[in-house]
C-alpha cells in the first residue's frame, strides 16, 4: 500500500482552505514551489501538494500537474530538471474533478512547471486563479474530496505518455486523458520548446511512472520547432502519435 502526505503552506489560502477538509495534513511555512527536497523530511512515497493556481485571465478552475522546470528553474526546482510524475494519479485525479467539478470552474492539467525538485513522486493539485476562487470552501472540499478518493482507493494502471507542445493548460492533452487509455504525464509547453533536447526528453519519459514509452504531440501547437521535435524524437527512437490521432 502506497503512503500519501499531502502538504499545503501557511503562506496559501487555497491550501489552507483544502486542510479545513482533510484529516491529515503537514503544513510547511514557506511557499510549497520552495519545499525543495521535501522527500527526505517526510514518511510517504507520494507527495501531494495542495495549492493555489494563479493565472492572469482569471478563469476559474480546478488543475493539476507534476512540478518541473524544462528551462531555466524562476520558481523553484532546478534548472532543466524534472520531478517523478504519477501518471495515472493524475489521470484519475482529472477524471474525478471533471466528474465533481463547480458550475464555472474549468478542470485543468496544467503543462510541467515550477518546483520544488524533489525524487519522490509528486503532483500539485490547485483551486485557480485567484482569491476569490481560492478561498471558496466548495471549491476547497472538491479538491480535499479528490484527495481522499486517491489516497484511498485502488488506482487504475494505464499506459503512460509525455506531451511536447500546446498552450500551458494543454487542452488537447486533457481531451487525451478523459476519452482515451492513454495518461499524460509530462507535458512541455510551446513557450518551452526552446529549452527542450534529448537529454531532457529521455528524462521525463523516465520520471514517469509508469515510465513512459510513448511521446504524444500537438503537432499545430509546435509552432517554428516542429523540425526540432522531429529531431530529437528521431534521435530517441521513440514510439511517437499526434494528439489528432486519439
Amino acid at each position: 500500500m502506497m503512503k500519501f502526505a499531502v502538504i499545503v503552506s501557511k503562506k496559501d489560502p487555497a491550501g489552507m482552505n483544502i486542510k479545513k477538509f482533510l484529516d491529515d495534513v503537514i503544513v510547511i511555512d514557506d511557499e510549497t514551489i520552495f519545499a525543495e527536497n521535501i522527500d527526505k523530511e517526510v514518511d510517504a512515497d507520494i507527495l501531494i501538494f495542495a495549492t493555489k493556481h494563479q493565472a492572469k485571465s482569471g478563469v476559474a478552475s480546478l488543475s493539476v500537474h507534476t512540478p518541473g522546470n524544462w528551462g531555466e528553474a524562476k520558481f523553484g526546482g532546478k534548472d532543466g530538471e524534472v520531478c517523478v510524475a504519477p501518471a495515472n494519479l493524475l489521470k484519475k485525479a482529472m477524471k474525478l474533478l471533471e466528474n465533481k467539478k463547480l458550475e464555472g470552474f474549468e478542470v485543468i492539467l496544467e503543462c510541467t512547471h515550477h518546483g520544488p525538485f524533489v525524487s519522490k513522486p509528486c503532483m500539485f493539485i490547485e483551486i485557480g486563479s485567484s482569491e476569490n476562487e481560492w478561498i471558496r470552501e466548495d471549491a476547497g472540499k472538491v479538491i480535499a474530496d479528490v484527495i481522499k478518493e486517491i489516497i484511498s482507493t485502488e488506482v487504475k494502471g494505464y499506459k503512460s505518455a509525455v506531451g511536447i507542445g500546446g498552450l500551458h493548460h494543454t487542452p488537447n492533452f486533457k481531451k487525451i486523458i478523459l476519452k482515451s487509455d492513454i495518461a499524460i504525464s509530462h507535458v512541455c509547453p510551446k513557450y518551452s520548446l526552446k529549452s527542450l533536447d534529448v537529454v531532457k526528453l529521455r528524462k521525463a519519459m523516465e520520471r514517469t511512472v509508469p515510465k513512459s514509452e510513448l511521446v504524444i504531440v500537438d503537432w499545430k501547437g509546435l509552432g517554428e520547432h516542429k523540425q526540432k521535435v522531429v529531431d530529437i524524437l528521431e534521435e530517441l527512437d521513440v514510439d511517437w502519435k499526434k494528439t489528432k490521432d486519439f
